[in-house]
């Protein structure tokens, strides 16, 4: 169990980084794409290499006492850059000044790294502390200052975070505010995890002992505060991505209705492929919109337009706008077809010159207003119709 505090953390920040691998892979041009990954996996690193075990292993694995300090210092450096240039890509603007503002900060960070392995190669620190590094060597020359360093690097990028998601989260609202909320509460724990350091550190510098501020009210507060930001940058993301599977989802469900109606004249034979149920939505929704355009070119020659300009004017007489009088039209003219279609086994009809195309030119927007409009009362009633007709003439 010991380190469980650090690794459970570092679990949650990979899996979280494994998941947005694909979308890694596939836009690895967008920086905002980059920045989200890159800021996961630094941040799990954070915690794994900060993990006393871990500390221990790699002081072993190097053979050089401590040097897992500079490392762990350097990838917390690393995290805090990562932070604020996910920020800075993700308020968007002129791409010069993004690029601008990333160079910057880069070039900033980057040499408060270097920095570090400069002043713990200049220092000696002989004695393995695998918890206390900050406090048993604030009286070291050079190591004191690269422990100052870090931590003034740190303080640093989360007053800047706190106070530009703060600004930011008064302008936005939905899911990028919560995101925007959970950063700052995030941040503001940065702050106290850096006061806890910075009180551990002088307090020793003073003559006294608050050791335990730095070991053991730090690293919780530091646990809490990445699973507070991770999650922050991560739900609009996410409820971006959910929101627009859920579209997609329910576009494909609304097709249905139409799908059903046109699905028994299409010839078994002409059928799109059959794909598999874990397919992506967004192709099944390709699939059905397919499926729908096969029928409606086999109905082309049963087609009524006289039916349609009827129902049409019917339904704009009863108050309907114009977009809810064009679906039941074409509805009931579809539903209409179906029924004629089917009472045409031999195929005797001769098709007619005019080709349909009111709904398959329009896309799936106007399709589904169509499915939708299949339900209404109107076209039952010309169900009714067509099937009576049929009946009164064997």
């Amino acid at each position: 169990m010991k380190g469980l505090d650090f690794y459970i953390p570092a679990s949650v920040l990979v899996v979280a980084f494994a998941c947005k691998l694909p979308g890694l892979t596939r836009h690895w041009r967008d920086p905002l794409v980059r920045a989200v990954s890159v800021l996961l996996l630094v941040a799990s690193s954070v915690f794994f290499f900060a993990a006393p075990p871990t500390i221990a292993a790699v002081n072993r694995l190097t053979g050089i006492p401590n040097f897992s300090a500079p490392l762990v210092y350097c990838i917390l450096t690393a995290f805090s850059a990562s932070c604020l240039l996910l920020l800075i890509n993700w308020r968007g603007g002129p791409a010069d000044r993004t690029r601008r503002l990333s160079r910057w900060c880069t070039a900033l960070y980057s040499s408060v790294i270097v920095a570090q392995i400069v002043l713990f190669t200049l220092g000696e620190a002989p004695v393995e502390r695998l918890r206390d590094f900050d406090t048993y060597y604030v009286h070291t020359p050079f190591i004191r200052e690269m422990v100052l360093v870090y931590l003034v690097a740190h303080t640093g990028a989360a007053v800047v975070m706190t106070v530009l998601c703060r600004r930011w989260s008064l302008h936005v609202r939905g899911s990028l505010r919560s995101g925007l909320i959970l950063m700052v509460c995030g941040f503001v724990l940065n702050l106290v995890f850096d006061a806890a350091k910075f009180a551990a550190v002088g307090a020793r510098l003073t003559g006294r002992d608050w050791d335990m501020l730095s070991t053991t009210v730090a690293p919780p507060v530091a646990s809490f505060s990445a699973l507070l930001i991770g999650t922050g940058f991560v739900l609009p993301l996410l409820v971006q991505r959910l929101s627009a599977s859920w579209q997609t989802w329910a576009t494909y469900r609304r097709l249905g209705p139409l799908w059903r109606e046109l699905r028994p004249v299409v010839p078994h034979g002409s059928r799109s492929v059959r794909i598999s149920w874990w397919s992506p939505a967004d192709l099944r929704v390709t699939q059905r919109v397919a499926d729908i355009h096969d029928g409606i070119l086999h109905l082309d020659p049963y087609f009524d337009h006289a039916l349609r300009d009827r129902t049409r004017a019917a339904v704009l007489a009863a108050g309907a706008g114009s977009l809810q009088a064009d679906a039941t039209a074409d509805a009931a003219m579809v539903a209409a077809a179906v029924r004629a279609r089917a009472a045409d086994p031999e195929e005797k009809v001769i098709g007619s010159a005019d080709a349909y195309t009111s709904a398959a030119a329009e896309g799936p927007r106007d399709l589904v207003s169509i499915s939708l409009a299949l339900r209404s009362p109107v076209v039952e009633q010309t169900r009714r119709h067509a099937a009576s007709t049929e009946s009164s003439h064997p």
